[in-house]
């Protein structure tokens, strides 16, 4: 009984956790960090410095270096996105109906804590992704999946722990619910961000028992760094160097019994949190907890723009009347299109100053343009295939003339015209300029559309596409020089090759999603 209701509670605690908008949020962050903080060595800065010598990018240097700046954000943000959810089962009622199941106090809070720990872990997965993706840009030498699996998990796993148990705590214990538990775990962040400089005094390089409270692992990252290097002149997250010298390479593995035993030691320390926790724990007791409004008030600076800008669907609204004397499937793409424009002012604004800026920037910054407008295109067709099934007319528009398979394509098509309404000014001027480029636009925004729709069809969410979309676009505002990354041709290095592989791809995509539709209709 109690392995049955440990299984629930963990898969309930990572399915619902994963569907907020705040995980995509994280892994964007995730992403940006990512590359942000492992500089180009072509560059004047790079991750790892050590007495003005680069350290080369290899499996061990940029495990070593991600690994111990990555504690930074999940130290922090972690947290955050761990707890709150005992406060969504007081507003919501769900705490009364847990607090009478026969699953004693223990056995659901390390359920809820097994959750996090999933949770943080996924992120942590996406994470180390991230860096083998940044491995094959950036990095010199094998990807050695070994290394960076022994580095994220001994690094990592104790603050997922010590993070996925404060949380818990906090909304265990009602005085915490609230502020009060932020303001604690804040504290404890910056004692955290403390223990680098106990570990780096001038002149120490031995091991030291506050290793053991060092659940960021960024302490362990500068003992290795030491240890390895011998010396303390080094800066880890960005440095300049000497572009003269050569490189300085880590050996394989960093890891020695000392330091493996320590962080296991602070992993078991990690989880003490959850002892208060199960003693303290209010089992929602109307007496100690309280239900407040939820998010009665809430608002977010796009709905208010959109409801400042509401009087610009005033120009969108022809589009309607068009799309009604327009037939068959040309019609429909146009209501399509309408329909967004009309559900998001902001985007009709967008789409005026992209007009002009377009018609007037000189040409050296038609790349910035478009890299505005894809990102602006992006955002609002990743919603374009999943509306129907959001608001429950699918099966309406199913039984439209021409059936689902339709209303796909004409989805499809809506989203190729709003992105050609955006870069409009753009692609007239590559067209007549740098045929090349406008070539790479067409058949880069004929591949993304199709991504977005099958994705969009096959998961029913929004969130596939978008994540995958915009972690492609900063990849390749970053690799300015890789041919098969500038998609719809706004870093100028397209190629014949490329722009014709886009445009089978994108011809593929289109022809598998209206098969998939069509099967899936004659299913249903």
């Amino acid at each position: 009984m109690n392995a049955l209701a440990l299984k629930l509670l963990l898969l309930t605690e990572v399915r619902l956790r994963m569907r907020r908008t705040g995980t995509l949020v994280a892994v964007l962050a995730l992403i940006v960090l990512t590359w942000l903080m492992v500089g180009d060595p072509a560059g004047s800065q790079v991750m790892l410095v050590a007495d003005n010598v680069r350290v080369a990018y290899t499996s061990s240097c940029l495990a070593l270096g991600s690994a111990g700046l990555g504690g930074l954000f999940f130290g922090l943000a972690g947290f955050y996105l761990a707890r709150g959810r005992m406060s969504e089962d007081v507003r919501s009622g769900a705490g009364s109906v847990l607090a009478a199941t026969p699953v004693s106090s223990a056995v659901f809070l390390f359920g809820r804590w097994l959750g996090s720990v999933a949770y943080l872990g996924g992120l942590l997965v996406i994470f180390m992704l991230t860096m083998l993706v940044l491995h094959v840009v950036r990095g010199e030498g094998p990807i050695q999946l070994l290394v960076y699996g022994q580095m994220f998990a001994l690094m990592m796993l104790p603050l997922v722990f010590f993070t996925a148990a404060m949380a818990l705590l906090c909304d265990s214990w009602a005085p915490l619910m609230g502020k009060r538990g932020d303001v604690l775990y804040f504290l404890l962040y910056l004692t955290q961000m403390a223990l680098p400089a106990a570990v780096s005094v001038e002149g120490s390089f031995g091991w030291t028992p506050l290793l053991l409270l060092d659940f960021s692992g960024l302490g362990a990252s500068v003992l290795m760094i030491k240890e390895t290097i011998h010396s303390t002149s080094f800066a880890l997250g960005g440095g300049t160097f000497d572009a003269a010298l050569p490189p300085v390479y880590l050996p394989t593995w960093l890891w020695s019994a000392q330091l493996v035993f320590t962080r296991l030691g602070c992993a078991l320390l990690a989880v003490l949190p959850l002892l208060p926790a199960f003693w303290m724990f209010h089992r929602f007791a109307p007496d100690r907890v309280k239900v407040r409004a939820a998010g009665s008030g809430r608002w977010s600076p796009l709905a208010l723009a959109n409801r400042v800008l509401r009087p610009l669907t005033r120009l969108v609204r022809p589009l309607f009347a068009l799309a009604a004397r327009v037939p068959g499937l040309a019609g429909q793409a146009l209501a399509v299109l309408a329909l967004t424009l009309i559900s998001n002012p902001a985007a009709i604004l967008a789409a005026l100053v992209l007009l002009v800026v377009g018609s007037l920037a000189p040409s050296v910054a038609l790349g910035g343009v478009t890299i505005a407008a894809i990102a602006i295109w992006g955002i609002l067709v990743s919603d374009i295939s999943v509306r129907d099934h959001q608001h429950d007319v699918a099966a309406m528009s199913g039984a439209a003339p021409g059936g689902s398979g339709r209303r796909y394509a004409a989805q499809l098509l809506a989203s190729c015209l709003l992105a050609l309404l955006l870069a409009a000014p753009v692609l007239l001027r590559w067209t007549m300029a740098e045929p090349l480029r406008a070539a790479a636009l067409f058949t880069g925004v004929l591949a993304l559309a199709g991504a977005a729709s099958l994705l969009g069809s096959l998961s029913r969410t929004a969130r596939a596409f978008l994540a995958l979309f915009l972690f492609g676009l900063y990849v390749a505002t970053q690799a300015t020089k890789v041919p098969g990354l500038d998609v719809v041709g706004f870093n100028g290095v397209a190629s014949v090759q490329t722009v014709s592989t886009q445009l089978l791809l994108g011809l593929l995509l289109a022809i598998g999603g209206l098969g998939y539709q069509r099967w899936r209709g004659a299913r249903d």
